[in-house]
């Protein structure tokens, strides 16, 4: 989308019209719009419309990669070891990270509607790049037999999804040390539980129950 030369960007380039928008929802939200994209993108709206289709497309993408680089920090920070302690030690800290980020604050004031939906979202860009990124966690860890391994992994990744969701997007908690410990020691029990005993089967994903 562009073509970057040594240290000059493109304004046209994905890397930065999904700064800009970065740096706008830290402190706007969803409450962003897409002319306020354009002007600190250098670009324009009709361009960012058929780059992106819509408005939501776009702070979609811009809040996965947000989430990704959340991910990315964290392996410096708490890095993974391979060892199911040391798994559970960096999600636990990639949720507080998430939770403590200004765009989850600045969402849930925004759009409060938008962060319940995704407390439960079934699909879509983020939950999609989420569960990938869990699953390359997981699989080191070898939590079940080859067998069933591929399906195995992706439910305890739907799993781990669902129960850190209410962790991570809890910005309200921010400030209050005791009920921040509640939050991460609550995600840490149910993640030592799910990952120290995991069937041996591939258990049922929220897909093939649905079914």
């Amino acid at each position: 989308m562009g073509q970057q030369f040594g240290d000059m960007v493109s304004p046209h380039s994905e890397r930065n019209v999904l700064t800009a928008v970065q740096e706008l929802m830290r402190s706007e939200g969803a409450a962003v719009t897409l002319s306020a994209v354009a002007r600190r993108s250098g670009t324009s709206r009709n361009f960012l419309y058929s780059a992106w289709k819509s408005l939501g497309a776009l702070q979609e993408r811009a809040v996965t990669a947000e989430v990704m680089s959340t991910f990315n920090a964290a392996e410096d920070a708490c890095p993974v070891d391979g060892t199911v302690s040391g798994t559970l030690a960096h999600l636990v800290y990639v949720a507080r990270s998430i939770r403590h980020h200004p765009t989850t604050a600045a969402i849930a004031r925004t759009a409060p509607a938008a962060m319940a939906h995704a407390l439960t979202a079934m699909d879509g860009l983020l939950s999609d790049a989420v569960r990938h990124r869990v699953k390359q966690l997981l699989y080191p860890l070898r939590l079940t037999d080859r067998e069933h391994e591929l399906a195995a992994v992706d439910a305890l990744a739907w799993k781990i999804l669902w129960i850190a969701r209410p962790t991570a997007l809890c910005p309200q908690a921010v400030g209050d040390p005791d009920r921040e410990r509640t939050l991460d020691l609550g995600l840490s029990l149910l993640l030592a539980d799910l990952l120290a005993a995991p069937s041996r089967t591939a258990p049922d994903s929220p897909e093939t129950l649905e079914r």
